[in-house]
């Protein structure tokens, strides 16, 4: 059974977050580059950059950022919530690359989730994780005692029940980040909305949507905690607990976008024996006129329901690959070792079949990016290898999110960026810590 709390956070204070707020959240710590770091870093002495991404050498930067966070809450920067409640957070932005679409609008709320090990099947993975980003936040983890970016899960009512709760919420905060985008937050603090939303997400199982390192991580250091008290704690300890992003499965604002592929570093790369290799299993036909974002999107659109690829390459252009209707990917080299409904994937047959077995791209090179480098748009890829920097680039179609919750009931997690879901969820807005004295707000 799937436990949910409200949270009794640490918050920027009110009214410095109601002035300010843009100037203090930032995005995820692993979709942070460098200049990003910088701009952050500079829009103020206080954004949550230097918690998440603090700087210095080996294990001082983590002490550092430890430090920091208490400061922050002694001096009154961050301040605590008299009362739990659930916080209602609705994002509304223009998808990317279409100027003049229609604002597309994601909600969900942030809460706790009580923390259980995959193997309980109530929270459930879709990607494979590194030992190197795990360790890195568990350091962050038991510096600060704190959980300081929510997770993004997806629960599941197919009905919208929860809409009018949502709707509901008090509004706290409205601003808009320097990508357009723009935030709400909202708070639901009375017993029986958040009973409400507690029995629903009570039935769900959880699929995680972006979050695997910092969830992973969360559940090593609740078991250091335990073993730290003699095995156990209480049930209620806020250490128990992860905080995170819910939204509904179902949601039409949900968007995923895909992550296309750069080849690059191969010590020899033939395009003409790649495509006879692949003419068994792909039907192969010329992309006429140049590879542009709009051109190649439409192809891609054409048949989302059967493993189509777009490639370019230096020297042979492009070609649209399309997964053969007598296909069979059961008798494939290395496509028969792969479980359904994995087996089918777009994502699955572009590692196995193309990277894998046409390519020589081992399962150990691609989980190191060896030789793949991951790009949100069509334009960088082309790009990279238009300019030497990558041998082959694979635009691909997005995964659509009833089959990364088949594949992850199932048992099984995909490859790595198999999703971009869009927007991402900033950190910022709330902060757990977790003390094994300090208790959560159950409802059972």
């Amino acid at each position: 059974m799937t436990e949910i709390a409200p949270l009794k956070a640490l918050r920027y204070a009110a009214e410095r977050f109601a002035s300010d707020a843009p100037m203090l959240v930032a995005p995820p710590y692993d979709v942070i580059g460098d200049q990003d770091r910088a701009d952050l870093e500079a829009a103020s002495a206080e954004n949550v950059v230097h918690l998440i991404l603090p700087r210095g050498d080996g294990d001082a930067k983590y002490t550092d950022a430890g430090a920091r966070f208490r400061a922050w809450e002694q001096s009154g920067i961050f301040q605590r919530d008299e009362e739990p409640a659930f916080y209602s957070y609705t994002q509304r932005f223009q998808p990317p690359g279409r100027p003049g679409a229609q604002l597309v609008v994601r909600r969900g709320f942030l809460a706790l989730v009580r923390l259980a090990p995959f193997s309980e099947r109530i929270v459930l993975p879709h990607e494979r994780t590194l030992a190197g980003p795990k360790l890195d936040r568990l350091m962050l983890f038991r510096q600060c005692v704190a959980n300081l970016s929510p997770g993004f899960m997806l629960y599941e009512d197919p009905t919208m029940s929860l809409d009018g709760v949502l709707d509901g919420a008090k509004e706290i905060a409205r601003f808009t980040t320097h990508d357009g985008i723009e935030h709400v937050l909202g708070r639901i603090s009375d017993e029986a909305s958040m009973a409400q939303i507690a029995a629903q997400v009570r039935s769900s199982k959880l699929l995680i949507a972006d979050g695997h390192h910092r969830y992973e991580t969360a559940v090593a250091y609740r078991d250091e905690v335990r073993a730290a008290h003699g095995g156990t704690v209480d049930e209620a300890a806020e250490s128990e607990y992860f905080m995170c992003f819910l939204a509904n499965g179902a949601d039409p604002g949900l968007l995923v976008f895909p992550t296309h592929r750069v080849v690059h570093a191969l010590p020899s790369f033939d395009s003409e024996a790649l495509l006879v290799k692949l003419s068994d299993y792909f039907e192969i036909k010329e992309f006429a006129g140049e590879p542009l974002r709009e051109t190649i999107e439409a192809r891609l659109r054409i048949s989302p329901e059967i493993p189509t690829f777009v490639l370019y390459a230096a020297g042979f252009g492009t070609k649209v690959l399309r997964l053969r209707s007598t296909a069979s990917l059961g008798d494939h080299p290395v496509m028969r070792h792969l479980p359904e409904p994995l087996r089918s994937t777009d994502v699955a047959v572009l590692h196995g079949a193309i990277f894998e077995h046409a390519l020589g791209i081992t399962k150990e090179a691609q989980a190191a990016k060896t030789n793949l480098k991951y790009v949100q748009a069509i334009d960088d890829g082309l790009l990279e290898v238009s300019r030497g920097k990558g041998q082959l680039f694979v635009a691909m179609n997005p995964t659509p999110v009833k089959t990364v919750r088949a594949v992850s009931e199932s048992g099984e997690v995909m490859p790595q960026k198999s999703t971009y879901f869009y927007p991402k969820v900033l950190t910022g807005l709330a902060f757990h810590t977790l003390q094994p004295e300090r208790r959560v707000h159950r409802i059972v």
